[in-house]
C-alpha cells in the first residue's frame, strides 16, 4: 500500500493541508501538531524525499569551538522543519568551496550558509555565488559581507565594538601600551577588528597605535609569534583577534618568562566555552552565538519558503567577559 498525505492525515487526526505544510516545511503549524504528523509519518513508514532539504554550512574553522557551536545551533534551529544540515569544511576563498557545492548541488540543496568562509575574504572566487544564483538556490553569510555586492542576508558580530570593549577594559586598568594580535590582512573580520582597535586607541590619545598591530594567522602559533613581537615593543597588554590567538599569546609570554596577568594582560575574542577552563581563565569578548544562529535559522526558513527576507548586514553586539588574564598595569 502506498502511503501518502491522505493516510498520514487520517493517522495523525489532522487535515491533509496540515500534513502538506509539515512535509513542505511551511509555517503556521503548532509544534504539538507538527510532532504528531512527524510521528505518523514514521509509524506509517513514509519516507520524505531529501530533494531540497539539505542546507550546506561552509566554514573553515571546524576545530574552533565557536564555529562548531554556531553550526550546531543552526542545525538545531532547522531540524524541526525537516531541513538537514551538511557541514562543508574548506579553505575560504579557494576552489574547494566551489567543488563542495558543485558535488552536492544536484542532491537538492535548499540553501547555503557561508559561516566565516569566502564571504570574509577580499578577492575570493565569486563563481560559486553565480552558480547558486543560476540554480536559484538562496545563500547568506555570517561575519562578513559578500564581495560581489549581491543583496543577501548577512549576520555579523560588531567587530569594531568588540575592539572598543577590549581596549576600554584594559585602559581602565591603567594600560597605555596596548598591542593587537590580529588575523591576516584581507580577512574582513580581522580588518574590522584592527580598525576598531586603532579608533579606540586614538580616542584615548595613543600616538601611532598602528605600530602595535601584528598580523598573524588565527592560530595558537600565530598568537605566540605576535606576543614576542609586541612584548619587544613594550606592550603591557594584548588584544587578540581570536581565543586561539589569545591562548598563543599566553603561551608565548610564559616562554619568555612573563606571567599573565602580572606582567601581561590578555583579552581574547569569540568566547567559546573552553576559555572558562584554561589556566588562567581567559578574559574574552564573546560573540552572541545563540542570537546569530537563531537569525540564520529564521532567514534560511524564510528564503526556502520563498518569503521576503531583509537583505544587507545585521550587526549583533558582543559582550566582554572578564576573567583572570587581565589585571592592573604592572609597576616598574
Amino acid at each position: 500500500m502506498k502511503i501518502g498525505i491522505v493516510e498520514i492525515a487520517a493517522h495523525a487526526g489532522v487535515s491533509e493541508a496540515t500534513v502538506s505544510r509539515v512535509i513542505n516545511r511551511r509555517q503556521g503549524v503548532a509544534k504539538k501538531t507538527r510532532d504528531a504528523v512527524e510521528r505518523a509519518m514514521a509509524e506509517l513508514g513514509y519516507e520524505r524525499s531529501v530533494q531540497g532539504q539539505i542546507v550546506a554550512v561552509v566554514t573553515e574553522h571546524v576545530s574552533n569551538p565557536f564555529f562548531a557551536d554556531v553550526a550546531e545551533r543552526i542545525e538545531s534551529a532547522l531540524a524541526p522543519h525537516g531541513l538537514k544540515t551538511v557541514l562543508c569544511p574548506s579553505f575560504p576563498g579557494g576552489v574547494q568551496e566551489r567543488e563542495y557545492i558543485a558535488a552536492i548541488i544536484d542532491k537538492g540543496i535548499a540553501a547555503v550558509v557561508f559561516l566565516s568562509a569566502s564571504n570574509t575574504v577580499d578577492g575570493a572566487d565569486t563563481d560559486i555565488y553565480e552558480m547558486l544564483r543560476t540554480r536559484r538556490i538562496p545563500y547568506l553569510g555570517v561575519n562578513g559581507e559578500f564581495a560581489d555586492g549581491v543583496p543577501v542576508p548577512v549576520f555579523s558580530t560588531d567587530d569594531r565594538l568588540a575592539a572598543e570593549l577590549a581596549v576600554d577594559h584594559l585602559h581602565r586598568l591603567g594600560h597605555r601600551v596596548i598591542g593587537m594580535a590580529s588575523g591576516p590582512a584581507g580577512n574582513q573580520p580581522a580588518d574590522r577588528r584592527v580598525q576598531g582597535f586603532l579608533e579606540a586607541m586614538a580616542r584615548r590619545g595613543a600616538v601611532e597605535p598602528e605600530r602595535l598591530v601584528i598580523r598573524q594567522s588565527y592560530t595558537v602559533e600565530g598568537g605566540q609569534a605576535a606576543a614576542g613581537a609586541l612584548l619587544d615593543l613594550g606592550a603591557t597588554a594584548i588584544v587578540a583577534a581570536s581565543d586561539f590567538m589569545a591562548l598563543g599569546v599566553v603561551r608565548g609570554a610564559r616562554r619568555l618568562g612573563r606571567s599573565v596577568p602580572e606582567d601581561l594582560s590578555v583579552v581574547g575574542y569569540d568566547g567559546s566555552m573552553i576559555t572558562e577552563f584554561v589556566d588562567p581563565p581567559l578574559t574574552t569578548v564573546r560573540q552572541p552565538a545563540d542570537r546569530l544562529a537563531l537569525e540564520v535559522g529564521r532567514s534560511v526558513l524564510a528564503l526556502v519558503g520563498g518569503r521576503d527576507t531583509p537583505t544587507g548586514e545585521l550587526l549583533f553586539d558582543p559582550e566582554l567577559v572578564i576573567r583572570a588574564t587581565t589585571g592592573p598595569v604592572p609597576t616598574a
